[in-house]
């Protein structure tokens, strides 16, 4: 029986009105389903992906979530966030459309395909809703099981906020801890490597997860048998049953066109998911999927007429209809009456979701369709302008693209003519007007962003002489930072008992115990997914990669999940989560990588900082705190016991982002570099003044942003040379510093010399010193290299050395 929140038993009209409400909810899902199918075929809209079979079983999974949870979901999920009142039919079909109006289209703003769900967790200043009054979904992503390590971390969340009770007056962000994580799969994405280590972690921790597999017995067109070891997931995780001895999952199983066995089984779920924070999970099989997977083909091709036949019979809407009409709920005739109401509906919502798309962009058809008629007249071109006016104007469902080609087609024919500054000025401005609704948000735009913070430099004692190790200057901020932000955890293989594996962070776990200072298993996507999903619930984590070679197990979490979110979701989600990780140069080819032209080329999105000592990275994560974005700090790995002033500010100086240091002046030469690199760098210079070569200096510091002051190019414009040094592979991080330097900056007018890079070589670092030294920009490398673009310059001063 169906039980009200106060856990009292309905009455039989009460029952009957709540299931002919969900069966509303269902038929509603299952028409824009279907009529969104046609959308895509009669050319409205460019693609659809439906939730059509896996109805019923989310409404179940609506009934026992809370305000305060939180979903990690599947892109299928359509029937869910209708029946917890996040989703309406116009929204679904704007969404279809790609509308870009958040207003219109509150799930994404049209950068993302439909059938990609969120709630909206940001007030629109950027600061945080009180997530603990409505129901929020996380922003769903494409790329298959990438939603489970998001799901960890949410989970955890909730861990945290019971076990620390300095967090008690985060209440807009949860109640004692008391929230499920709810996450959505398909059978076939359970084929994943992140289903499983997420799986793992889960278990491990003992985390409030619900999660639902969607069975339907197809990937695509691929079966079951061709995914899965015994064709059942639920079979194969039996050795993850919790029982008396032991934690792991509670394990259901449950039929999805069941809608009674559903009830029960999710109402289960929650019970022990919420009280007693056990992880669940729930096999829902014998699901259908009537339109096939996608509305790029049709599943008569891959699957036998034994198999559509009982797909017919087993539709989980048939099954409930036949249930309601056995126990007296409706008669066929109430039931056909709903769906005939239900289908006038959801005409009614396309129709309003495609007029609210479509008419401004006519709008702005008819408007330059008059402009170019008002301009021909009087143009050398007039045959040609009227002609691409009049092909404008016969598009009936115009394209903003369209406008706008035809109005740049237009402004070459009129270049030397008199109405040419009129549509000049039209275009930019539709294109300013328009550009942001594609572009927005990459990064924060709210007051707290990485730019609101100003530099703060370190203090030091008068007579300062005492030294200490980086990884001390490291721990004593860290220290800091535990201790006036409660919020802070940090996580990592080997970051708790021993303090990490440089020691920046010993003692620690001591001092504010094994919670906020944890050991985890060596799974770095799942690391990952843990920071995201605990920043998305305001918690700030630290999510500890042990060495940056490591770091390619995540990026594609990072690149996907995390460096998309604020875009993705046009502003209306951030999840603020440190990376932090040590790289650059050591030996081997698993150890020594620093694949930074990777990183900065997938990680857009995310903020990446290089420091060259632990001073820098230590007012970094002081930065960091202050702001509302991601990023991810990069140590100097042969740093941590390399001598350093003590600070007397800890906690308190701060790092600026985006910004250079010039940190040796010169006249001959600019080196550019960042990170371990610099140190050589520092000793090649001291070597070329001895024979005359003055270098100047400086300090990337952070890849992203890059250089906002432009300060590289001034340097540049007193000498006038450039030689970016990096132990990256050619044509890695050293060609995006050259584009940002020589392009961005309008380098190349203060050039008298081809700007030039010094890399590592193409392959990875051999093993031992040697092998550094053969595979890495060398002291005397950089020294040669210098001197070559000075012998350049002067032949006579500087001869060839070779």
């Amino acid at each position: 029986m169906i039980k009200e929140e106060t856990n009292t038993t309905l009455t039989f009209e009460d029952f009957k009105t709540e299931v002919l409400k969900d069966y509303k909810i269902a038929i509603t899902s299952r028409e824009c389903s279907l009529l969104g199918r046609k959308e895509v075929l009669t050319g409205k809209a460019k693609f659809g992906i439906f939730g059509d079979g896996k109805e019923v079983p989310q409404l179940a999974m609506a009934k026992f979530f809370k305000n305060g949870d939180f979903r990690s979901g599947y892109y299928r999920d359509q029937t869910f966030m209708m029946a917890i009142g996040e989703l309406t039919i116009q929204e679904f079909f704007a969404g279809l459309y790609g509308h870009t109006d958040i207003n219109q289209e509150p799930m994404s703003a049209g950068r993302q395909m439909g059938g990609h769900f969120m709630t909206h967790s940001l007030n629109e200043d950027g600061s945080w809703k009180d997530l603990t009054k409505q129901k929020n979904s996380s922003a769903d992503i494409s790329p298959t099981a990438s939603q489970m390590p998001r799901m960890l971390g949410l989970a955890q969340a909730s861990n945290i906020y019971r076990s620390i009770p300095e967090l008690a007056d985060k209440s807009n962000f949860s109640v004692n801890g008391n929230e499920i994580s709810w996450g959505t799969i398909g059978n076939a994405s359970t084929s994943e490597g992140l289903f499983f280590e997420t799986i793992n972690a889960a278990g491990v921790l003992q985390v409030p997860i619900i999660l639902s597999v969607w069975d339907d017995e197809y990937g695509i067109s691929v079966h079951a048998k061709y995914q899965t070891t015994k064709e059942s997931i639920s079979e194969i995780l039996k050795g993850y049953q919790r029982d008396e001895n032991n934690n792991g999952f509670e394990i259901l199983k449950v039929k999805g066109w069941d809608y009674p066995s559903l009830i029960e089984t999710y109402e289960k779920a929650a019970d022990l998911a919420r009280e007693q924070h056990v992880p669940v999970l729930i096999h829902v099989n014998q699901l259908t999927q009537p339109q096939g997977h996608s509305s790029s083909g049709s599943h008569e091709r891959y699957k036998d007429s034994t198999r559509l036949d009982w797909e017919k019979d087993f539709d989980c809407i048939r099954q409930m209809k036949l249930w309601m009409i056995a126990i007296n709920i409706a008669s066929p005739e109430e039931i056909e009456e709903i769906d005939s109401k239900i289908k006038k509906e959801v005409l009614e919502g396309k129709k309003a979701a495609w007029d609210a798309y479509i008419d401004p962009i006519i709008d702005n058809q008819r408007e330059l369709v008059a402009l170019l008629e008002k301009i021909a007249p009087a143009s050398q071109n007039k045959d040609s302008i009227l002609k691409l006016t009049a092909n404008l104007s016969k598009i009936k469902i115009p394209l903003k693209k369209e406008i706008l080609v035809t109005a740049r087609k237009v402004l070459r024919m009129i270049i030397n003519e008199n109405s040419k500054p009129e549509l000049s000025a039209w275009i930019t401005s539709y294109i300013k007007k328009s550009q942001p609704k594609f572009s927005s948000h990459l990064y924060s735009e709210s007051r707290s962003n990485v730019f609101s913070v100003k530099e703060v430099l370190p203090e030091y004692a008068d007579d300062a002489k005492e030294e200490t190790d980086g990884r001390m200057i490291l721990r004593d901020n860290f220290d800091v930072l535990f201790t006036n932000y409660p919020e802070v955890l940090i996580f990592g293989e080997d970051a708790g008992s021993i303090g990490d594996v440089n020691q920046g962070l010993v003692g620690l776990q001591d001092k504010f115990g094994e919670t906020r200072v944890a050991d985890v298993g060596i799974r770095e996507a799942s690391i990952i997914g843990q920071g995201i999903g605990m920043a998305l619930r305001g918690l700030r984590p630290i999510a500890e990669i042990q060495y940056l070679d490591y770091l390619l197990y995540g990026v594609q979490i990072l690149s996907d999940d995390l460096a998309t979110l604020q875009y993705r979701t046009s502003g209306k989600q951030k999840a603020p989560l440190i990376i932090r990780t040590r790289g650059h140069r050591l030996e081997g080819i698993w150890h020594s990588g620093s694949p930074m032209g990777m990183l900065v080329n997938a990680l857009r999105g995310i903020h990446i900082l290089v420091p060259r000592n632990m001073t820098k990275a230590a007012g970094f994560y002081n930065t960091l705190l202050e702001c509302d974005e991601p990023a991810l700090v990069v140590e100097c790995l042969n740093g941590y016991r390399l001598k350093e002033k003590t600070p007397l500010n800890y906690g308190e100086f701060r790092t600026p982002i985006g910004v250079v240091e010039t940190i040796k002046k010169g006249t001959d030469i600019t080196l550019v570099s960042y990170g371990s690199t610099l140190r050589l760098v520092e000793e090649a210079a001291k070597e070329l003044i001895e024979v005359g070569i003055d270098c100047e200096i400086i300090d990337i510091q952070s890849l992203l942003p890059f250089d906002v002051n432009h300060d590289i190019v001034k340097s540049i414009a007193n000498t006038n040379r450039l030689l970016v040094i990096d132990e990256d592979v050619p044509g890695g991080a050293s060609a995006y510093i050259l584009q940002q330097i020589i392009e961005n900056q309008d380098g190349y007018n203060q050039l008298d010399s081809k700007p030039q890079t010094l890399t590592s070589k193409a392959h990875r670092p051999a093993y031992g010193t040697d092998g550094d030294y053969f595979s890495k920009p060398s002291i005397e490398d950089i020294f040669e290299k210098v001197y070559a673009m000075m012998n350049e310059v002067n032949p006579e001063k500087y001869p060839v050395l070779y």
